[in-house]
């Protein structure tokens, strides 16, 4: 791998470039609460060779949706499912403002 490979896989929002240490930090909270998420399957961080656990900018940005709703009071279980829900409802929107592009695309006159 090249150091052009690399960089470009850190542009990446899927790559696990970070530790949980890191990870932690940057979200400002304890590797606890990263385990914790990953236990209620919100999150599941990819393993290095050593077994050490890698995060993505991806995972990142759910894990600190969840870590707002447990900061205003929300269960660590409730939040996970809330942000799993949030995420579903975000790729059916997604879908279907391309379902009905695809239709107006393929019946520009209106008419049905």
């Amino acid at each position: 791998m090249t150091a052009d490979d690399s960089y470009g896989r850190l542009n990446d929002d899927d790559y696990p470039a970070y530790t949980m240490g890191r990870a932690a930090e940057m979200l400002g909270t304890t590797p606890g609460f990263l385990r914790a998420i990953g236990e209620a399957r919100l999150i599941t961080p990819l393993r290095s060779e050593g077994g050490h656990r890698r995060y993505s900018r991806y995972q990142l940005r759910i894990a600190a949706r969840a870590r707002q709703l447990v900061d205003q009071g929300t269960p660590i279980e409730a939040a996970c499912r809330i942000v799993i829900l949030e995420d579903q409802l975000e790729e059916a929107q997604r879908l279907n403002a391309e379902y009905r592009r695809a239709a107006e695309s393929a019946n520009p006159t209106g008419t049905t």
